[in-house]
């Protein structure tokens, strides 16, 4: 068995796993970590627990230390220069006749490394924008390309449920999503009502798609003959899903009724 700690970087929507080596961690508490980017501060999401060897990914890095009071005040003062560098970079954008949208400004723990978070509709020759980047700061300057569903991750927001943006609160990954689910679910297809803030698909379409896809997998389709109860053959008007209701047109012998059953009285 190997102990592990989970643990979430301000602009990664992924956990990563640290060794808590003899610390005494619990949720919410900021420590002090060396990533592939350098020295980082992260947040504990996942306590620390025993799992199996084989699920571990060796080597695990181990947490360097509980964050001090210092280490927050130098991640605040970070936040202030983000800001300076942030404007500074959509300046340079502007003189040099960029196509891009500044998303956000980042600078590591240490303050080795700052990068930049963008979009845009193609590829983008940054190489000068780089280079005076560069020599304003003086230090390492990256510049990261992201997708719009990236860019809300980042930046947050509120959903049409009212509920802050999935996404940006708790999902790690992006989950496939298909207009094929909504179809399944019978909604709407109208773009403006399944599409989330990033204008692409809703997210939320996947989580109820496994049981829609059990339920509609018991549903007969519309048009298909079936036997009710009283062992009259019926036609299938209508159905309804999550309510597991089929509506039958049946020939009582004088007139066609529409009668309603649920789908396990149905042959």
């Amino acid at each position: 068995m190997t102990k592990i700690v989970g643990i979430r970087f301000r602009t990664a929507g992924k956990i990563y796993y640290f060794d808590p080596a003899d610390f005494d961690l619990d949720m919410a508490m900021h420590v002090i970590v060396e990533t592939a980017r350098g020295i980082e501060m992260g947040t504990v999401l996942i306590p620390p627990k025993e799992v199996e060897d084989d699920q571990v990914v060796s080597p695990l890095k181990p947490v360097i230390r509980v964050a001090t009071d210092e280490d927050e005040k130098t991640v605040e003062r970070n936040k202030e220069k983000e800001k300076e560098a942030f404007a500074i970079c959509k300046e340079k954008i502007i003189k040099h006749g960029l196509e891009m949208k500044l998303v956000d400004a980042e600078y590591t723990f240490d303050g080795n490394k700052l990068l930049f978070y963008f979009t845009a509709d193609g590829r983008i020759d940054f190489r000068e924008l780089v280079k005076d980047l560069a020599a304003v700061f003086r230090t390492r300057i990256e510049l990261r390309q992201i997708g719009v569903r990236d860019e809300t991750k980042m930046m947050g927001g509120i959903g049409i449920c009212g509920r802050p943006l999935c996404c940006h609160s708790y999902m790690a990954d992006f989950v496939p999503v298909s207009i094929k689910m909504a179809k399944e679910q019978n909604l709407s297809l109208n773009p403006t009502k399944i599409s989330g803030v990033c204008g692409r698909l809703m997210c939320c379409l996947k989580y109820e798609q496994d049981t829609y896809e059990y339920l509609n997998s018991r549903m007969p389709s519309v048009g298909e003959k079936v036997k009710t109860p009283e062992g009259i053959i019926g036609e299938v008007k209508s159905v309804s899903v999550l309510r597991q209701l089929v509506r039958v047109v049946i020939d009582n012998g004088e007139e066609k009724e529409l009668r309603e059953y649920t789908v396990d009285d149905l042959r």
